[in-house]
């Protein structure tokens, strides 16, 4: 079979093509289902154990040599159209077709631009993070469901290396890093071990907010609030604010807004209750200010946070959150001439 081989090697380095047709005949004889060599690729399997290793190197190298002798043929043979100069008018203007940015883009610097107008400037942080940072800095007892794999992609587990989860971690980091007042916003992306689906992605957006002052109340947070959900979503929306729980802030909440499809009057988006949640918010805990080093007997502050993939879907109603993520032109060309 060696010998096979090297014949056809030679045989091979020495054919040549006149026209387009020859050279395709060539690729059926060598390299079609049934040509000389996919035969001797067939024959393999009867090739003793002891010689498979010299044997299957030759056959690799017959494949390349052909594979590459009859590429060679066929390029001599394909059409190049060369313009002509005489015809072409270079003056003439270029077309384009107009991009547009992606619609989670829009929304990220529309939400950035409503803050930016109370005054709040932008940080950003790592998208991997330790654990003081994500977790433990943030209160999260060590039992906490969402240390836990089924919700944290970790790198490592000692030191604890994770993905972030959520963009707290980078309040943490600008509150270690400066005293109050502190007024900052904290876009970015964050990774959680979720489930793909039409309402929920292992990949999303975040946009989280921290103001810490004194005398910073609860009052505070709510008119916030207000004032990006009617700038957001249109001067008559409405919100409430619904207990809840999160280990950093104390007491915490869930805000709803009314919903911008049904005028409040019930529809599928909404779960006919006229309402659809988008954040969550509440006090910052005592003990993450002490953590970070902020005196919480003098200081206060609120947080939120919010995912953009949310607000984008309720913005421009949109079903699916899969959408954002499969670069489907049709679904983005919808966005042309948004900023």
């Amino acid at each position: 079979m060696v010998d096979r081989i090297r014949e056809l090697m030679h045989e091979i380095g020495e054919v040549t093509a006149e026209t387009r047709e020859e050279a395709e005949q060539l690729r059926l004889k060598y390299l079609s289902k049934k040509g000389l060599v996919s035969v001797l690729f067939d024959d393999f399997r009867s090739v003793p154990p002891d010689m498979k290793r010299e044997v299957g190197k030759l056959l690799n190298e017959l494949k390349t040599l052909t594979q590459e002798k009859i590429d060679a043929l066929r390029s001599r043979f394909e059409d190049v159209v060369m313009p002509d100069s005489s015809t072409e008018d270079l003056t003439r203007p270029v077309t384009m077709e107009p991009g547009t940015r992606h619609p989670l883009s829009i929304v990220r610097n529309h939400i950035i631009d409503i803050f930016s107008h109370l005054g709040y400037t932008v940080a950003e942080g790592p998208e991997i993070e330790d654990d003081w940072h994500n977790f433990s800095a943030l209160n999260f007892p060590p039992e906490h469901p969402a240390r836990d794999m089924q919700d944290t992609f970790f790198i490592s587990q000692d030191p604890a290396i994770l993905l972030r989860t959520h963009t707290s971690s980078v309040q943490i980091r600008a509150m270690e890093k400066s005293q109050p007042p502190l007024r900052m916003i904290f876009p970015g992306r964050v990774f959680r071990n979720e489930a793909i689906s039409a309402r929920a992605h292992c990949i999303f957006h975040q946009v989280e907010g921290l103001y810490i002052d004194r005398n910073v109340s609860f009052a505070d947070l709510k008119q916030t609030l207000l004032y990006f959900a009617r700038e957001m979503f249109g001067e008559k929306t409405q919100i409430r604010l619904r207990p809840s729980y999160f280990p950093f802030t104390e007491p915490s909440g869930e805000m709803d807004v009314s919903c911008n499809i049904c005028g409040g009057s019930g529809c599928n988006i909404c779960k006919n209750t006229g309402w659809v949640e988008i954040l969550g918010c509440g006090m910052v805990d005592p003990a993450v200010l002490d953590n970070c080093g902020i005196d919480s007997r003098v200081y206060t502050g609120f947080a939120f946070g919010m995912g953009i993939e949310r607000i984008t879907m309720l913005k421009y109603q949109i079903r699916d959150l899969r959408l954002f993520y499969e670069n489907d032109v049709r679904f983005l060309k919808q966005f042309t001439g948004t900023i």
